[in-house]
Parts: structure tokens; C-alpha cells; sequence
């Protein structure tokens, strides 16, 4: 079996005591946040961070929407595994697809899709990604499958 983890990328996060819900559980409204702390780092650390308007203009995005289907509750704080890559990288959108997995990767918490358009700060309008940020996005593409 092939290991899904051989593209894209893999970061923990922390889940935090006020992440879960009354029941124990984490909040479904979390998960959104989690992805957003597990892309983050990794855009930072190839020169896409957030410093207000002098960071990177590639930051500068509106999700356009965002899907997830529940596997599993997380039920504990702690590390989870958050596995995400690039389904497409357009002039001016971007498609993730994430895995949440316990940090052994034997269970899948949830799985989605998230849908960004990059968006120029002044018309608040589509605008094209630059090649420095098509440079990172090749890096976190998912593979096309050659059918058989």
C-alpha cells in the first residue's frame, strides 16, 4: 500500500484544553483553526509570513470554501498530525485537501478540502500568485495518478 504522506506535508499542532467541547470533544469550528496553524509555518518558513502589509502579498487570501467529513472524535489534548497538500494551483485560487491523523497515523480524525483565491489588498479582486509563491505550491502538489 502506498503511504499518503509521501507528498505534501506533515505538521503537528497542539490541541488545547479550550479547543474541546462540553462533551470532551474538539469543537468542529477548531479544525478550521488547526489547518490554518499547521499552513502557516509552513509558508512562513519559505518566506510567505504575515507582518502586517510588508509580509508576503501571497498571504493575502479569502477562503472561498472549505468542506470536512468527521472520522473520528479527538477526544484528548495533545499533538495531532495535520497532513495537508495542493489538489490545484490556479492563476489566482488554490485547492487544499488535508488529512487530521493521530500522530502515529493509525487514525483518521477528519478530511477535507479547503478553497483560497488570492486577492490583491487594494481592489480586493482575484489576483495571480507569484512565482515565488508557485515555487512553495509545487512542493506541496499532490502527485498525478497515471491510470493503469
Amino acid at each position: 500500500m502506498n503511504d499518503p504522506t509521501q507528498f505534501g506535508h506533515v505538521e503537528h499542532v497542539t490541541v488545547h484544553f479550550d479547543d474541546l467541547d462540553a462533551l470532551g470533544i474538539l469543537h468542529n469550528a477548531r479544525y478550521a483553526v488547526l489547518l490554518e496553524r499547521a499552513l502557516t509555518p509552513y509558508w512562513a518558513d519559505r518566506g510567505h509570513g504575515f507582518q502586517g502589509r510588508s509580509g508576503s502579498p501571497d498571504v493575502f487570501h479569502a477562503v472561498r470554501e472549505f468542506n470536512i467529513r468527521y472520522r473520528a472524535p479527538i477526544t484528548t489534548t495533545g499533538p495531532v498530525a495535520v497532513h495537508f497538500w495542493l489538489e490545484h494551483f490556479g492563476t489566482s485560487s488554490a485547492e487544499y485537501a488535508f488529512r487530521f491523523r493521530s500522530v502515529d497515523g493509525d487514525t483518521v480524525y477528519a478530511e477535507g478540502t479547503r478553497a483560497i483565491v488570492r486577492l490583491d489588498p487594494a481592489t480586493l479582486r482575484p489576483a495571480p500568485w507569484s512565482d515565488a509563491a508557485r515555487a512553495v505550491a509545487e512542493t506541496l502538489l499532490r502527485p498525478a495518478v497515471v491510470p493503469v
